[in-house]
């Protein structure tokens, strides 16, 4: 129950670290009042949207944020945009602490010539779109024949997975169907995923790469060396697992599958994008030499920035040691450290900042005042249009009787239409 030395915290993101850091904050400040704010009607932010669709596994980790939102001291309030429908300066003068934990959306950008031509596409869009999300460019657009895909981490990965997919190997996704269904009908021939790294230095999990060897798809090869790491250096068990799983990708008595032809390289480090209207090719310096690569897309999967026009672009556009900006507002997940570290890392982060909190609680530099009103002082306008959590159980409902009977869910991508369903309008 609430009383004049509740904490009330306001949390601004409701994705994995948003919700990592109200567990934490429940553990360890027994009594503390918190509000989740989504600018969207639904929670769970990357996990929802970010998360490939066809890795249900890991949405799964929504069913113990569920048991946070049905805690009695926390409140979700999505559809209300911190900076849009109540400002920074706003949310600290009604609670006690304000932590952000919107993460970083945009995708990193290129920054060679050529960057901004047609056919460029950010990994991250491609991602929204296949997840349905509301901000998200539809339908996806056409890739051609020849994808270039720059980036050897997870999310590269999840882009290529996605590339050499067939219909079927999505039974029991959420993945927008009709983003799927434009792919498949004319896609690519060939793939070419370029690291900048050796192989074994390259960012993708080697779990992921086995699944790539997994699927009765696609045919891959690879022309460069694929254990020459930093040079006499033994490899540590991570790139040892990566070069064990991309010599079984690329290994000759591997079966021939349909699907694309895929080449991995290492080591090349984009100079251009080439074409006159549209992208036409990346040129690659390989050593001391300059090698081209034909493309009919381009996709970038180099990282995620901050919207530089974002509410708290100045407060996460840069990593940092420290989740405090000062005592009564923090950071958390990606706006603390930048973005790196996949799901389960925000966890150690959110354990971090709580701690942060509880030290500026006991020295008194953070306390709990009388006169802070927590959700209930913002403007009634804004209580009432703000989504619960029972609403947004009306709504997943809802997706879920709409999905096919080979997929979990159908999600709404218009937004107006999702907070109508989650009103039971």
């Amino acid at each position: 129950m609430s009383s004049s030395t509740t904490p009330k915290i306001a949390v601004i993101g409701s994705g994995p670290a948003g919700c990592y850091l109200a567990q934490s904050l429940l553990r360890a400040v027994p009594g503390c009042e918190l509000t989740i704010f989504d600018r969207l009607a639904s929670p769970f932010g990357l996990v929802r949207y970010g998360v490939a669709a066809d890795h249900q596994h890991t949405k799964a980790i929504t069913r113990q944020f569920d048991r946070l939102f049905q805690h009695e001291a926390v409140r979700f309030a999505g559809g209300i945009e911190v900076g849009r429908d109540v400002s920074l300066a706003q949310l600290r003068e009604l609670f006690d602490a304000v932590v952000i934990a919107t993460g970083l959306t945009a995708d990193r950008e290129l920054g060679i010539p050529g960057a901004e031509l047609p056919g460029v596409i950010g990994a991250g869009a491609i991602t929204r779109t296949l997840n349905a999300h509301p901000d998200a460019a539809a339908p996806l657009p056409a890739l051609g024949s020849d994808v270039v895909i720059i980036g050897g981490g997870n999310v590269a990965l999840d882009v290529l997975r996605f590339l050499v997919k067939d219909r079927a190997a999505y039974e029991g996704s959420d993945v927008a169907d009709e983003a799927l269904d434009a792919y498949l009908a004319a896609p690519a021939e060939r793939v070419t995923l370029v690291s900048r790294s050796a192989a074994p230095d390259s960012k993708g999990d080697p779990q992921m790469l086995k699944e790539l060897a997994a699927l009765p798809r696609a045919v891959y090869s690879s022309p460069d060396p694929i254990e020459a790491g930093n040079a006499g250096e033994a490899l540590d068990r991570a790139a040892a697992g990566r070069v064990a799983a991309i010599r079984e990708l690329i290994a000759a008595d591997r079966p021939r599958s349909t699907g694309p032809e895929v080449t991995l390289r290492f080591g090349l480090t984009p100079l251009r994008v080439l074409g006159e209207h549209r992208v036409e090719g990346v040129e690659f310096a390989a050593g001391d030499e300059v090698i081209v690569v034909p493309a009919s897309s381009v996709v970038t999967a180099i990282g995620f920035a901050a919207h530089p026009d974002h509410a708290f672009a100045a407060l996460t556009a840069a990593g940092a040691e420290t989740g405090r900006v000062e005592p009564g507002l923090y950071r958390t997940g990606w706006a603390k450290r930048g973005p790196r570290g996949a799901i389960p890392e925000n966890r150690a982060c959110a354990k971090a900042v709580s701690d942060e909190i509880v030290a500026d609680l006991a020295d008194g530099s953070l306390s709990a005042s009388p006169s802070t009103l927590g959700f209930d002082g913002l403007a009634a306008e804004v209580r009432d249009r703000a989504i619960g959590y029972e609403q947004w159980l009306r709504l997943d409902e809802h997706e879920r009787s709409l999905a096919a009977s080979d997929r979990v869910r159908r999600k709404l991508p218009d937004h107006d239409r999702m907070i109508d369903i989650a009103r039971g309008a």
